[in-house]
């Protein structure tokens, strides 16, 4: 195997997995020749060359769930985007074509159909999108990131997330941690996060239930997200008088190893990195699923919830008072806390990058 095409973007959903596919396999191939293919609009176009991989580009051709005019133009766009995939593949001659869904996939499917390349399907989500569900039709290298996804030919495989997780010791490096953001080093500890781009329900809840987290002794570190509709003054002051839970408030971390190894327990939305990532390193979880969408979010976190490891709670119920009644009692209850730890973590394979990467072998020497 000499070259590899990857085909994924748009959002972190999606790059996040490429991103951890194409680190193993080049651990694996150290000469291998690594391209990635995106659209001018999505989050590959920072992530990708900054992770030093090379990225082609092709016309995005988003999928209208409606009747409108948009929905007629789809089938020239297509057409356009396919003929670009196709353009790309004869430059860069991959052994094999691997698609982890989104827009840029259907374009990158139909061209190594055309061209008659081997092709692997990840799929991110429980619920399989559009894109993956035409991909999985030319192939039978199909891998999902969750047990019970419909799709043929698919096998478990995880979801590929950064070696900085996958190894992480939460307990190791938990002292460490809690100084890097000032937090005490004693007290029970929760996470707040609304992933990337934060979560308008999550923080005006835990924000709102403030005082009744630090009067149980738990301190907050809250990542409310670079576009956050809150402002300072709706948090607690930090640094906090001295005797109270300290209340720390970030816009952004991008050392959510340390983040993770802080806490005690999460709050969090349950997109599919966001899911493998928390229950993959063992850290129990309340799951508030993103409320608009097809309800892939709610099913990712299903079998995290189903083995015990965290609590699902709908958007519209993740209030104030549900924050002041309940969260505060479970962030300091300890052997609740272990247990659904443990649990956890043995519902989520934290190899996945090592599977795919399988997989894309297997299927790269279907050609030769």
């Amino acid at each position: 195997m000499k070259r590899v095409l990857l085909a994924g973007g748009g959002t972190a959903g999606h790059t996040s997995p490429l991103l951890a596919t194409a680190d193993a396999l080049l651990r694996r191939h150290p000469g291998l020749e690594i391209v990635c293919l995106g659209t001018p609009r999505g989050l590959e176009n920072t992530v990708i060359p900054a992770a030093g991989y090379r990225l082609e580009l092709v016309s995005p051709v988003p999928l209208s769930r409606t009747v409108n005019a948009d929905l007629f133009r789809t089938p020239a766009r297509l057409r356009t985007a396919v003929n670009e995939a196709v353009a790309v593949l004869d430059r860069v001659r991959p052994d094999v074509v691997v698609g982890f869904g989104g827009y840029v996939s259907v374009p990158a499917y139909l061209a190594a159909r055309k061209r008659r390349l081997p092709l692997v399907v990840h799929e991110g989500n429980a619920l399989p999108g559009i894109a993956n569900k035409l991909g999985a039709r030319f192939t039978h290298h199909v891998a999902t990131s969750f047990p019970g996804t419909d799709l043929p030919h698919a096998v478990l495989t995880g979801l590929p997330i950064r070696r900085m997780i996958a190894t992480l010791d939460r307990a190791a490096l938990r002292a460490e941690a809690r100084a890097f953001f000032g937090l005490d080093p004693d007290r029970p500890t929760l996470l707040v996060t609304g992933g990337s781009q934060g979560a308008l329900r999550i923080n005006t809840s835990v924000a709102a239930g403030a005082a009744v987290l630090a009067a149980a002794g738990v301190q907050v570190l809250h990542v409310i997200g670079p576009r956050s509709e809150l402002g300072d003054s709706d948090f607690p002051a930090f640094p906090p008088p001295a005797g109270t839970a300290p209340y720390v408030v970030q816009r952004y971390v991008d050392r959510m190893d340390l983040a993770y190894a802080a806490a005690d327990l999460v709050v969090c939305r349950s997109g599919s990195n966001t899911v493998t990532e928390v229950a993959g390193v063992g850290l129990p979880a309340v799951f508030v699923p993103l409320p608009i969408g097809n309800g892939e979010q709610a099913l990712n976190a299903r079998p995290v919830v189903d083995a015990g490891g965290g609590l699902l709670v709908a958007d519209p119920a993740f209030t104030p008072e549900w924050v002041r009644d309940t969260l505060a009692g479970l962030v300091t209850d300890v052997d609740r806390r272990d247990a659904m730890g443990r649990a956890a973590a043995g519902v989520i394979p934290l190899d996945a990058d090592e599977l795919l990467a399988d997989l894309i072998e297997t299927a790269a020497g279907e050609r030769r």
